[in-house]
């Protein structure tokens, strides 16, 4: 019986969802994108979590679409466009469901990232990835603009470098990808997890109202004019005040000692 497409591992707050098809590179397949989603939604719902890591088993993080599911519906009465829109619709809410989702979620990046692949990176909250990975959006160089992670890419990379690596197909390399905003860090492949391990450790120390208000909040006002997303804002912050989590922390930091945030905060 083959294993799981998506591995669980939940270690204190942090739980990790390790995509575990290294034989088709991990490939953005129908079966690949509703185990994530549905382990998303399970790690969302389930209290003890705190942090959401997506990693990866074998050489390379995450190819993108899988083009052999893809071309074999093309067999299709429709020529296989029904499958396709369902395809890209379906990864479109899983990059969404990222976004949507209150607790922070880090990429653990151990391989190249292409396509759909490079988009989940750049969809995840934080990236961490290691000196031998690389990254490209290469779906020009077999006729198929890569419209859909170009979203993702937008929101994260200065327009004429996203538009070089659109036009171009050209893999670029970590620390490339680092400059251009798609990762925050790039380590040694020995420490990977030991990095992420010590954000998810920092980041569990923090109020989970504030990160859940936070997330919600950067996300919506990053789109906004700057009068609408101080407004938001302003508003944001003013309930973010009347939390229980808010006057435990500002009592704890007047009081110096460290806060003991309210269960189920």
């Amino acid at each position: 019986m083959q294993e799981a497409a998506v591995l669980i591992e939940q270690i204190g707050p942090t739980r990790r969802l390790i995509m575990n098809r290294p034989k088709s590179r991990n490939a953005l397949s129908e079966e690949m994108m509703a185990a994530l989603a549905l382990e998303l939604e399970r790690a969302n719902q389930d209290d003890v979590t705190r942090l959401i890591v997506i990693a990866a088993n074998g050489p390379v993080f995450c190819a993108g679409h899988n083009l052999k599911e893809l071309t074999a519906h093309r067999a299709d009465k429709d020529g296989g466009k029904a499958y396709f829109a369902m395809i890209m619709e379906t990864c479109s809410k899983l990059m969404q469901q990222i976004v949507n989702c209150p607790k922070l979620v880090i990429a653990e990046v151990q391989g190249t990232a292409t396509a759909a692949g490079c988009q989940l990176v750049a969809t995840c909250d934080l990236a961490i990835t290691v000196n031998e990975a690389n990254f490209c959006t290469p779906g020009v160089n077999i006729g198929l603009f890569c419209s859909t992670p170009m979203v993702a890419l937008t929101r994260n990379v200065p327009r004429k470098q996203a538009m070089e690596m659109l036009v171009t197909g050209e893999e670029i390399d970590s620390h490339t990808a680092k400059a251009y905003g798609i990762v925050n860090r790039v380590v040694p492949k020995d420490y990977l997890r030991l990095v992420v391990d010590r954000y998810c450790e920092e980041i569990a120390k923090k109020s989970p109202a504030a990160l859940k208000f936070g997330k919600e909040i950067f996300y919506q006002q990053v789109e906004l004019p700057l009068s609408d997303a101080y407004d938001l804002a302003a508003k944001t912050m003013t309930e973010n005040m009347m939390a229980a989590d808010a006057e435990e922390g500002i009592e704890a930091f007047l009081e110096k000692r460290k806060p003991e945030w309210p269960c189920g905060s």
